[in-house]
């Protein structure tokens, strides 16, 4: 792609575009702003304010690396470490999954809900780089001691890390854990939120490479002919260690919602949402697609 000429920020950036764009590489503008703004150690905005600006030989075999593993499929946010949520910026690596715009409305659901119910018990099952709970405590001072737990202690020692970073480490407890067998039986939380891994045998099969041969399967694969086996066992175990008047913020898959609903329903003996000791609502995101199942237990 590049020969051994003297290249300026933006006739590098013209050629990338151009080169992204014959590899198929979506957003192929923006991925080689990123990627060559992460090799300069600039902001994007300054690739522009220093357009004329020559690369050296070692800044140009850099950059020939990064775009060599972008080619490969490597996501750019496991090349250049980093994935902004929330308006934070997260350390990513391929121990975790790199967190979705659309998990930000998670996040939006549970500030509103410790806000407006006054919870103070938060958990996150599930917790990757950390990027939920983090945004979460982040938001809300009051919220003095959460818990997040993951069966990787690679992504716990990111998400370690992330709080480090933002500041919160003091107030969130990262343990080591699969679901919830780090606690004793009985209601514990106010609030129970994840993101688990909800993807069908059937769907990874087709996903993007930069997911399927990067991303971390664990965090991926739900289980099960539908991928919803982390959710039900979430529901299950997770049912007994909500306070009253608690609830769980579950993400799920955009096909998952009438299926984990009856599921949920016959857990609990079958009783009517109107009748039963609990309320189950589907939220959906900004593209009208059902996002978040949600289960409040009844005082």
């Amino acid at each position: 792609m590049m020969s051994q000429r003297r290249w300026t920020i933006l006739e590098l950036l013209r050629e990338t575009t151009e080169y992204f764009k014959k590899k198929g590489i979506e957003a192929p503008r923006s991925e080689a702003e990123i990627l060559l703004a992460h090799t300069l150690g600039l902001r994007r905005i300054d690739l522009y304010l220093r357009h004329d600006q020559p690369l050296s030989p070692e800044e140009l075999a850099s950059f020939r690396e990064v775009v060599r593993r972008r080619i490969a499929r490597e996501p750019s946010q496991y090349i250049i470490g980093s994935k902004e949520f929330w308006s934070m910026d997260f350390e990513v690596n391929p121990s975790v999954l790199i967190p979705r715009p659309e998990t930000e409305l998670l996040v939006e659901k549970a500030i509103e809900c410790i806000l407006t119910k006054g919870y103070r018990r938060i958990l996150e099952i599930g917790t990757g780089s950390g990027a939920i709970i983090i945004a979460i405590v982040r938001e809300i001072p009051l919220l003095s001691f959460s818990v997040a737990t993951d069966i990787s202690p690679e992504a716990i020692a990111v998400a370690r890390r992330n709080a480090l970073r933002h500041g919160v480490l003091d107030r969130i407890a990262f343990l080591v854990a699969d679901l919830f067998s780090a606690f004793k039986n009985g209601p514990t939380f106010d609030l129970i939120v994840s993101n688990p891994p909800y993807i069908s045998d059937d769907e990874y099969r087709v996903l993007a490479p930069e997911i399927r041969n990067h991303e971390p399967s664990i965090a991926l694969l739900g289980g099960g002919a539908d991928g919803a086996d982390n959710i039900r066992a979430i529901l299950t175990d997770g049912w007994y260690r909500l306070r009253d008047g608690g609830m769980m913020l579950i993400e799920i898959g955009h096909n998952q919602a009438k299926g984990l609903m009856s599921f949920f329903k016959e857990m609990v003996n079958n009783k009517t949402v109107e009748d039963g000791p609990y309320r189950l609502s589907i939220i959906k995101d900004y593209s009208g697609w059902d996002r978040i199942l949600c289960v409040e237990k009844s005082k």
